[in-house]
């Protein structure tokens, strides 16, 4: 049998304040705890990268604790300074929410929002939007400045004659204020928000008397260019098609292999720990690990028939050069001769003509298999033409007399 409370405690975590040992007493107590992640809707998708966390919180509820995903839309105005070497641009309270509309339904494929045990979601603009001018001095005054201004991030920007803006200092301030709001026993966040997360424990010393857990899990990175995400342009979204997720996670470098089906899947360690050796002894192909290491991400995310037929695609697109035998889009297009530039625009498969003609004069655009790199050329669309764009995009055309 597995242990649930020494995996809950070990796997995918990089580190518990104040200790392991102290967390896993209160655990195996029986009490149940009150725990919670924080997202500041800065875009409109939940990512891998998010996935971990939503996997931990899982685990979580699944030993009978009560989780609340947190909706930063009052935080998410003020703009989280962690990781970033310049600040971030302001965005407003109706942008933000707009951004996390969908996010209860995306996070649906892994935290449970019915039943028994439920997952709560609440906004942090619930309390903070509340606090006056006196509440907010108080706060600050329960926090010195060298305890802000030491973050690396901060010392980084001064460093390099950049600004920190007074706004960013408050950041820390507001998001430890979310735990003394909820009443938190522990928060599980990545290890980029560790300063953030300390914040809270600290409030909450202060002002509650009360011990506050930190758990923080590992980011999804790849080696030596750093974790993924939206702001570095490598995500792959919760919501991203089968197809087109399975090939963005084959993209990965062989060393997110191991960390991936850590992080993201449910294979047993003693699994993982053999692909380990195979890797090191090349004893496998890294490719093949890789492919199950996607089938059962797109598994969770969708299903067991999306995965196999997702496979079949890739194997069927990239490793035999062909046409995609499932999910192909079909466009309804009125016959007559258009212009290659319009007609990528016009069916979507370029975003504006200044990329279409780039696509094109870079040779990353072919019809019925033949490369086109004219800007000028007119197309005769006709029934069942297949456009390939880039490596992965292809659209079957359907003509309307």
């Amino acid at each position: 049998m597995i242990d649930k409370v020494e995996e809950v405690l070990t796997r995918g975590v990089e580190k518990i304040y104040p200790s392991k040992e102290a967390l896993e007493k209160v655990l195996r107590s029986g009490e149940k705890i009150r725990l919670y992640n924080g997202i500041d809707p800065t875009g409109p998708f939940l990512h891998l990268g998010h996935m971990v966390i939503l996997r931990k919180l899982r685990q979580f509820q699944d030993l009978g604790h009560q989780v609340i995903l947190l909706v930063g839309d009052f935080t998410g105005m003020i703009g989280d300074p962690s990781g970033k070497s310049q600040a971030r641009r302001p965005m407003t309270r109706k942008e933000l929410l707009e951004n996390a509309k969908t996010y209860k339904e995306q996070a649906s494929k892994i935290l449970n929002f019915s039943g028994k045990n439920p997952v709560e979601i609440k906004y942090n603009s619930e309390w903070l939007g509340k606090l006056g001018l006196a509440e907010i001095m108080h706060l600050a005054s329960l926090v010195t400045y060298p305890q802000i201004i030491e973050r690396d991030m901060f010392q980084k920007r001064m460093k390099e004659g950049k600004d920190v803006f007074v706004n960013e200092l408050f950041y820390p301030l507001m998001q430890g204020y979310d735990s003394v709001a909820m009443n938190i026993d522990l928060e599980i966040g990545g290890s980029d928000q560790t300063f953030n997360m300390l914040m809270g424990r600290t409030l909450m010393k202060k002002i509650k008397g009360k011990e506050k857990f930190v758990l923080t899990t590992p980011l999804l990175a790849i080696p030596g260019r750093g974790k993924m995400g939206k702001t570095e342009g490598n995500l792959v979204a919760l919501t991203e098609e089968p197809n087109e997720m399975f090939g963005k996670i084959m993209s990965w470098p062989d060393g997110v292999i191991i960390p991936g089906f850590t992080l993201l899947t449910d294979v047993s360690l003693e699994d993982i720990k053999r692909m380990e050796d195979q890797l090191k002894s090349q004893k496998i192909n890294p490719r093949d690990l890789k492919k199950r290491l996607t089938r059962e991400i797109v598994t969770t995310l969708h299903s067991s028939k999306a995965a196999k037929e997702a496979q079949e695609e890739f194997e069927q697109v990239f490793q035999k050069g062909k046409t995609p035998m499932h999910h192909i889009l079909i466009y309804d297009i009125k016959g007559g001769l258009k212009n290659i530039v319009d007609l990528l625009v016009e069916t979507k498969l370029a975003f504006s003509r200044s990329e279409a003609k780039r696509l094109v004069e870079q040779g990353a655009v072919e019809i019925d298999g033949k490369v086109i790199r004219d800007t000028q050329q007119v197309i005769r669309p006709k029934e069942g033409m297949i456009i390939k764009v880039g490596k992965r995009k292809f659209l079957r055309i359907s003509v309307n007399q």
